[in-house]
């Protein structure tokens, strides 16, 4: 097995174990996949992360397949990323076909029900470690439009009511901006 092969291997088992381990969604998995593929194996940069988060979350489909198609193509091509879907995908499918099965007989159980609510507090505890671990990366860049935006864009859905379509768009487009009149300025400075 060559050195791409090697990499689809542990792109796979590694997908696969935190597919099967974590509950909650694609919030749930990015920090793991963060801490797997970032601080651990170095195949991806910080910042790498924090972009594939972004388009991850920005883009259709569950959060975690996104994360995961990312992660594996920028390791390993369209092998990786087939390599770490497939991984991602398989627990889930496979648990869902299983509780589907089994929930006739569970739903009404108190037992299931106490679980499930333990469940959903680990859950948002984890939610609440992205947040604060991403804005820490994206607000510690000094990074004026971000302090702006993030509780403007907050503020927009939370409050006004404003559809998160039109945020995304709108912040995606400012930060464009904000890109272009950056090179244009350091390309003025430069002369």
């Amino acid at each position: 097995m060559g050195r791409k092969g090697r990499k689809c291997a542990v792109l796979f088992l590694s997908t696969l174990e935190l597919s099967a381990c974590t509950f909650g969604g694609g919030y749930v998995i990015v920090p793991l996949i963060r801490r797997k593929f970032v601080e651990k194996l170095r195949w991806i940069q910080e910042q790498e992360m924090l972009d594939i988060a972004a388009i991850a979350q920005s883009a259709p489909g569950a959060v975690a397949v996104n994360v995961s198609l990312l992660v594996g193509y920028r390791a390993a091509g369209l092998a990786g990323a087939l390599a770490a879907v497939a991984g991602t995908v398989l627990p889930p499918l496979v648990i869902l076909s299983a509780v589907a099965v089994c929930y006739q007989a569970v739903r009404d159980d108190p037992a299931v029900e106490l679980v499930m609510r333990g469940i959903l507090a680990g859950v948002a505890a984890i939610i609440c470690d992205v947040v604060i671990t991403m804005a820490r990366e994206v607000l510690g860049e000094g990074n004026r439009l971000a302090w702006v935006l993030l509780p403007g864009a907050f503020a927009a859905v939370r409050f006004a009511g404003i559809n998160i379509v039109a945020v995304l768009f709108t912040c995606g487009a400012l930060g464009a901006l904000d890109a272009v009149l950056r090179r244009k300025g350091e390309k003025g400075a430069g002369k």
